[in-house]
């Protein structure tokens, strides 16, 4: 088994930077990195470049034009330029703990897509990693983490509490794992999805529709999620309309997904 990374991101060279670094620094690395990129400018195509001119696996980088929040888009366009048979999705505000990989793939079953727990960092923490005040190699279980527990990587508390269940509640795509067999037989994400919010859970539905059970990872694959203000909400009651349909007519298939962007 071979795994694909897809990190997202948008105008944060510096939580890219991290998360790019931290992906490169696995005792498991992927065997490549895609960054489906929402439209940055050219400074973080110069970031993404530097580190990919000494990277040990190939760092991909793919770009839209910027027309808004097209999120769906950007993944199935990244997803299609994948060659892993697993796929493992985080944002590009995701800073991993250095098993992150190697978890996962141990999680990868067939019939199964995996949701993550991510450590949720304050706003005082972010900034001190993002301006280097604080290191990756320092532990995090400290004042300024929200979610303590979520720090503890332990294979035996693990076993312990990681579960499975057909929900999509809860649903983070920021940590979030999948054969990439199954993404096309429910044509990735619905590309009718504009402006922030529930593309992720809508994609989880045509999983669950498709017959596939959600595993939780608990006390393994950790995933730090540096601070940032919520996102433009806007759209959010369109995009609700769209997640109720699918969940009312069990769809498993989205007319505009990842078809349109595979070769």
């Amino acid at each position: 088994m071979t795994i694909s990374l897809i990190i997202t991101t948008y105008n944060w060279k510096e939580a890219l930077g991290l998360a790019l670094n931290s992906a490169l620094q696995q005792t498991q690395l992927p065997k490549e990195i895609v960054i489906a990129d929402d439209g940055s400018g050219s400074d973080t195509a110069a970031v993404i470049r530097r580190i990919a001119a000494t990277a040990p696996v190939p760092v991909i980088h793919s770009w839209q034009e910027d027309q808004g929040f097209r999120l769906a888009t950007s993944r199935n366009k990244a997803l299609a330029k994948t060659s892993g048979d697993y796929i493992v999705l985080i944002d590009g505000d995701i800073i991993l703990e250095r098993h992150f990989i190697f978890d996962h793939a141990r999680f990868a079953r067939s019939g199964y897509f995996v949701q993550g727990t991510r450590v949720l960092l304050g706003e005082l923490l972010s900034a001190q990693i993002l301006t280097g005040k604080k290191n990756l190699h320092e532990p995090f279980c400290r004042r300024g983490v929200e979610n303590r527990k979520n720090c503890l990587r332990s294979d035996f508390l693990c076993r312990l509490f990681s579960y499975r269940e057909r929900s999509m509640s809860g649903v983070r795509t920021c940590n979030f794992a999948f054969w990439r067999n199954d993404a096309l037989a429910v044509n990735g994400f619905n590309e009718d999805f504009i402006g922030w919010g529930r593309e992720d859970s809508e994609f989880t539905a045509r999983l669950l529709n498709y017959g596939l059970v959600r595993r939780n990872i608990k006390f393994n694959a950790l995933a730090y999620h540096l601070y940032h203000p919520h996102n433009d909400r806007s759209h959010l009651e369109e995009n609700n309309q769209l997640l109720k349909k699918t969940i009312e007519n069990k769809l498993v298939w989205c007319e505009k997904g990842v078809n349109s962007h595979l070769a």
